[in-house]
């Protein structure tokens, strides 16, 4: 029923649908875990211990409002944000389009958000009544901020001890300059930065999927370099398939979805062979069915987030994912699945 009610909410404006399914999440409307994960499927990802290995990417709980009922409805991980240091409220609209034909999205929202203080009171609320699952928070630079790789530092002081994981997101189109951040003595001076400033927790560093190839081995250097946990890739991209058929397909923005799905995997499994097999790496893009999240896995990713797919399969998606990776895990012979991570790569 709560997939039903998330598909006919594709009938209203997005953002209008997408409040919608906040508002019903928080009223306790969403599906609710009845069946416990396959234990094949355990795993743990920078000493992070998941269930299964199916998360929810950042964008769709931008401020902490649900995330213990997103953990409820199947998820094993969740990711809200993006937060920055000051609120703000993003782009113009409209900036939200749905490719129905494409199974995909445009975005350019701009890291519309609450800002720290909302978010950090949200999550702070919550520890008490925490749903089992891990709860990370991405962060964002502010669109008007003179000084980017502050408010990483900024966030990540202020939300230490209260999530499990952090991103640091230097990937998002939306933000002019932003994935300037992911190259050369910019990338250098914000993990230095980021790295001087982290608690206890783990940072991933969030990628775009449009890096050219002779990028990916000078970031490794400096994800070693600066000991940042993990990568996670990738984020929406730049480019538009000649496959595409919604009449939204020129928007600007952000391209997710099915059509990133290959392009995503690609950039993965070239980041799984330039680093080798200890690096943590999060699977993104395209995420839509258990067979694209075992590709993923395959491929070198140790967990996968999706958020795309939900809009148009609603929220009871994490758990088919979940159960039909470990019946394509164990239909391959794999008793658990750390054991087929990377086996194409």
């Amino acid at each position: 029923m709560s997939d039903f009610a998330a598909r006919m909410l594709t009938w209203l404006p997005p953002e209008a649908a997408h409040r919608a399914a906040i508002e019903g999440l928080r009223r306790g409307w969403g599906p609710k875990i009845s069946t416990p994960a396959d234990p094949v499927l355990r795993t743990a990802v920078a000493g992070l211990e998941l269930a299964h290995p199916v998360g929810l990417a950042a964008g769709f709980d931008k401020n902490a409002e649900v995330p213990d009922a997103l953990l409820n409805a199947g998820f094993a991980f969740v990711e809200v944000g993006a937060v920055t240091p000051k609120p703000q409220i993003g782009n113009p609209r409209p900036r939200l389009f749905r490719l129905r034909q494409d199974r995909a999205v445009i975005n350019r929202m701009g890291f519309n958000n609450d800002g720290l203080d909302a978010v950090k009171a949200r999550l702070e609320a919550r520890q008490a009544g925490a749903a089992p699952g891990l709860v990370g928070v991405n962060l964002g630079a502010n669109k008007d901020s003179e000084d980017r790789a502050a408010d990483y530092v900024t966030l990540l002081k202020s939300l230490s001890g209260l999530a499990d994981f952090f991103t640091v997101n230097i990937s998002s189109p939306n933000t002019p300059g932003l994935r300037g951040l992911q190259t050369g003595e910019a990338l250098d001076d914000l993990l230095r930065r980021v790295n001087d400033a982290r608690w206890a927790e783990p940072v991933f560093l969030k990628l775009a999927p449009d890096l050219d190839g002779s990028e990916i081995e000078p970031i490794l250097q400096q994800v070693e370099k600066h000991r940042i946990s993990g990568l996670i890739v990738s984020n929406t991209t730049l480019e538009r398939p000649k496959s595409l058929q919604s009449p939204h397909k020129h928007e600007a923005g952000g391209l997710s979805g099915a059509p990133l799905q290959e392009k995503s995997t690609a950039l993965l499994k070239r980041f799984r062979k330039g680093a080798g097999p200890d690096l943590p790496i999060i699977g993104v893009g395209g995420v839509d069915s258990a067979e694209a999240a075992y590709a993923k896995i395959r491929a070198g990713a140790n967990a996968v987030q999706l958020y795309t797919a939900l809009v148009y399969q609603g929220p009871g998606l994490a758990l088919k994912i979940r159960d039909g990776l470990a019946k394509l895990l164990k239909e391959d012979g794999f008793e658990r699945l750390a054991d087929a991570v990377g086996v194409d790569a």
